[in-house]
């Protein structure tokens, strides 16, 4: 077990460290490019912080552990909107203007439900995943079409000034960007592996494992860029990552890892993991959404979140008793 804990442990620090890097000279290496601010905030900053859960679940469902795979996903789905958001809100309330991160609300329950209708037969099998994929690219694309057409959102602003303050010269941007890959891939290894052999040392399945610590792990890269984010003011760039990050988990890291593998969904996901998920999602929308105005995540809407992870995750650890 001491093995496999160092495991995890190098893996994780190793795994923030390269994902920082990663973005960082994505991020530098798309301004030198010309591509648009809002575009680089939507897809860049949101779907670049997901490179851990992509790059684990990926390794997951070809090292034969689709159930880590997908509990990875779905775990930092929760992660993300329930502790990341909560801790956001709680230090500082969070103001939703951006008129592109308001569509992309409907859009994450409209993907969420579609997640659960393809794997409502107990498995998500290749034809599911490549759906999914298919998906991804259509959202990809209303990204690329987003970004031309609303070059003065909110996003696009907090986005524009945050690649100024941290602009790089394009070889080092592209040294971060490869070099940050490489670890990323490493790291990934080394967490997938630890991951596993206490998940057969402590009789659990891969599914909790990957719900529990790689999920929150993984996720950590999130909770940097969202805190950071929420001290500076730039509300619009900490939901932005949470949306990017959710959609990018559900539809482009499940899908990878369904094509490599078919997943046997758990019958305890269907009680436990997709209504929390979904739940999670529908109450974003009610948050985020401003019926009457701009959305605004508060301090007590902050809580509640807090309390509904505190409660899922106890539920989970107590599933790991004998």
């Amino acid at each position: 077990m001491l093995l496999p804990s160092l495991a995890i442990l190098a893996g994780l620090l190793l795994l923030v460290w390269s994902a920082d890097r990663f973005v960082a000279g994505a991020s530098a290496t798309a301004q030198h490019f010309a591509v648009p601010p809002l575009l680089v905030g939507m897809l860049v900053v949101g779907f670049g912080t997901s490179a851990p859960e992509m790059v684990v679940s990926v390794l997951a469902a070809a090292q034969g552990n689709p159930g880590l795979a997908l509990g990875n996903a779905w775990g930092s789905n929760i992660v993300n909107m329930a502790l990341i958001l909560g801790v956001t809100a709680l230090l500082a309330p969070v103001l939703v203007q951006s008129v592109v991160l308001r569509k992309e609300l409907p859009i994450l329950m409209a993907v969420t439900a579609l997640t659960a209708l393809l794997v409502w037969n107990g498995v998500l099998s290749r034809l599911d995943a490549a759906v999914l994929l298919l998906v991804f690219a259509g959202l990809v694309s209303w990204s690329i079409v987003e970004a031309r057409r609303n070059k003065g959102d909110t996003l696009a602003r907090e986005t524009a000034t945050e690649l100024r303050a941290h602009a790089l010269p394009l070889r080092r941007a592209l040294l971060l960007l490869v070099v940050g890959l490489l670890v990323l891939v490493g790291s990934s290894r080394i967490l997938v592996w630890g991951a596993v052999d206490i998940a057969q040392s402590l009789g659990v399945s891969d599914l909790v494992i990957g719900l529990t610590v790689v999920a929150v792990g993984t996720s950590l890269p999130e909770l940097a860029a969202c805190v950071t984010a929420a001290r500076k003011g730039e509300d619009d760039i900490a939901l932005g990552n949470i949306l990017g990050s959710c959609l990018f988990n559900t539809l482009a890291v499940v899908g990878l890892a369904g094509v490599i593998a078919p997943i046997d969904v758990d019958t305890e996901v269907f009680t436990r993991d997709l209504p929390v998920m979904a739940g999670l999602t529908v109450l974003l929308f009610a948050m985020g959404w401003g019926f009457r105005g701009p959305g605004r995540i508060n301090r007590v809407e902050a809580g509640v979140l807090l309390t509904v992870y505190l409660i899922y995750t106890v539920v989970v650890l107590r599933s790991m008793g004998p």
